[in-house]
């Protein structure tokens, strides 16, 4: 029996699925399944009910899983206890994103790690907000980044900066010669948004229904990008991150306003799967996120 068995067999336990446990482990499903069996058969025992419903482990299973658990916790802090002791900062680190934290806030920060520790991969992904509460509770990923966090038991949420949110408009839309909007200029306006489940809407939605906004909602998306080139065509206006919309304000695709005598403003955070043994790498990377 090696580690490495016992960790397939705990994501294997925690994702419910023989593809995301081989995809975090970068082995194929059969080798999953092999490893499976041959902890079956050093113990003795059926350890997953084999059957088309759902999954579910056996009574063996969970004792194997909750002790497995340990092992391999216990064996990731000897791991990074040696490598703070022998000054040592490598390996790869996991990181799901919402696309636009990954687009526009993570690169800079990235660059600056990978200048410091140049020996640490880093391997994104760019995810719906729903996706990255999945991936992280899953153990596809080591950290997840989002906007308005959820507040899970199950999760350590690090607050990160606050990004500004601004009236985005054509240059040739009628907002475009003013400075600053107020509110209430939105009543009955096209407006470009976000799928009703992405956060950033939901957090949108409830500004309009505190201030009686009402807009005439022409198009959804799921990500920062597709809205933007939507308002560049004067599809509509949107409210977006001051921080995403930088390049096109400059290049004078968009105008970007600030909200008549209030501000808004959209929270970042960083989530990892509470107990998490955090590596050295890992602490280092968070660290410099948080530097914002």
């Amino acid at each position: 029996m090696q580690m490495s068995s016992l960790k397939v067999f705990c994501d294997l336990a925690e994702t419910e699925s023989f593809t995301k446990a081989a995809q975090i482990n970068g082995v194929t499903q059969s080798a999953v399944s092999q490893q499976i069996s041959a902890l079956e058969r050093q113990f003795k025992a059926m350890l997953i009910e084999r059957s088309k419903k759902k999954f579910r482990l056996t009574r063996e299973g969970e004792i194997l899983y909750d002790y497995s658990k340990r092992i391999t916790q216990t064996y990731d802090e000897l791991q990074n206890r040696f490598q703070e002791v022998r000054d040592i900062v490598s390996g790869t680190i996991r990181v799901a994103t919402i696309y636009s934290i990954g687009l526009h806030d993570l690169p800079p920060y990235m660059k600056k790690f990978l200048k410091g520790f140049p020996t640490v991969k880093i391997h994104v992904e760019y995810r719906r907000a729903n996706q990255v509460y999945d991936d992280v509770l899953g153990n596809v990923v080591d950290l997840g980044l989002v906007a308005y966090p959820n507040k899970d038991p199950r999760l350590e949420v690090v607050p990160l900066r606050k990004d500004r949110m601004v009236l985005v408009c054509h240059p040739q839309h009628p907002f475009a010669k003013l400075k600053t909007v107020p509110l209430g200029a939105l009543n009955g306006q096209k407006f470009i948004g976000f799928e009703p489940d992405i956060p950033t809407r939901k957090a949108i939605d409830r500004i309009f229904k505190e201030h009686n906004v009402t807009v005439q909602t022409v198009m959804e998306f799921d990500n920062v990008e597709t809205v933007k080139r939507a308002v560049e065509i004067d599809a509509g206006i949107s409210i977006l991150p001051q921080t995403t919309i930088a390049q096109e304000v400059a290049k004078q695709t968009l105008v970007q306003l600030s909200f008549e005598g209030q501000e808004f403003h959209r929270p970042l955070a960083a989530l990892f799967k509470k107990n998490k043994v955090l590596s050295p790498a890992m602490k280092q990377f968070l660290a410099i996120v948080k530097e914002a």
